[in-house]
C-alpha cells in the first residue's frame, strides 16, 4: 500500500515518538539482560503495550492518508467515527476506491446526499431501519445505506470477530474498498483493507 503526500503532522510526531521509546526501551532491556537480578518480563509487558499503542496511532495517520485521496470529506468522516465510539453505537462505512463494488454487495437503500456526519450518526442510530447494514460512500457523496457485503470465510486465530468485522474483511478480500467498522460492543475503530483488519486510535487519544 503505498502513501504520498501525507502530512498529519500530529500523529506523524505521535508515531515518532512512539517508535523512538520503543527503541530506547529495547536498547535498555538488551544492555541489562545480563544481570541475573533483573527480570524483563514486566519491561517486555511493557513494551508490548507500547507497541501496541502505536500501531494503533500508525493505522489513524495511514487511514487518513488513504481516505483523503478518495475523499475530500475524510475530516467528516473521522468526526463522525470518534462519535459513534463515544457512543458506542455500531457503524460499518465501505469507501469505493477504484474497484466498482456492485458485483459484491447486496443492494440496500438509495440516499444520494452529500457526505457529513449527522446523516451518517442518524443511519447508525441504534433502532434506525438502516443502521445494521453498511453505508457506501463514493466521493464526497453518501450513495446508499443498509447495503449487505460478503462474509470472510477465513479464520482470523486467536480472534472472536463480530459480523461488521467479517464483513468489512470480506468485501476488502475481494477489493481495493476500504471499510472502516465501529464496534457495538466496545466502542472501537478499526478499519479493513486488503483483507487485514487494523485498529486505529480515535481523536481524544491523540491529546
Amino acid at each position: 500500500m503505498s502513501v504520498t503526500n501525507c502530512d498529519f503532522s500530529p500523529m506523524k510526531k505521535k508515531m515518532s515518538e512512539g517508535l523512538q521509546q520503543i527503541t530506547n526501551e529495547l536498547q535498555n532491556s538488551l544492555e541489562i539482560l545480563g544481570n541475573e537480578n533483573y527480570c524483563l518480563l514486566g519491561k517486555l509487558e511493557e513494551i508490548r503495550d507500547q507497541f501496541i499503542q502505536t500501531e494503533s496511532i500508525a493505522a489513524s495517520f495511514y487511514l487518513n492518508c488513504y481516505l483523503s485521496s478518495y475523499t475530500d470529506k475524510y475530516v467528516d468522516l473521522s468526526i463522525c467515527v470518534q462519535r459513534l465510539s463515544d457512543r458506542q453505537h455500531g457503524a460499518l462505512i465501505v469507501v469505493q476506491r477504484r474497484d466498482p463494488l456492485d458485483s459484491f454487495i447486496q443492494k440496500g437503500t438509495a440516499i444520494g446526499a452529500t457526505l457529513n456526519p449527522a446523516l451518517l450518526e442518524a443511519i447508525f442510530y441504534p433502532g434506525n431501519p438502516l443502521h445494521d447494514g453498511a453505508v457506501m460512500i463514493c466521493g464526497n457523496q453518501i450513495i446508499s445505506a443498509a447495503n449487505v457485503l460478503p462474509l470472510t470465510t477465513e479464520v482470523i486465530s486467536g480472534k472472536k470477530l463480530g459480523t461488521r468485522h467479517r464483513a468489512a474483511l470480506g468485501l476488502t478480500e475481494k477489493s481495493d474498498a476500504l471499510v472502516l467498522v465501529v464496534s457495538e460492543e466496545t466502542g472501537r475503530v478499526s478499519f479493513a483493507m486488503d483483507g487485514k483488519l487494523h485498529p486505529i486510535t480515535t481523536a481524544q487519544s491523540l491529546h
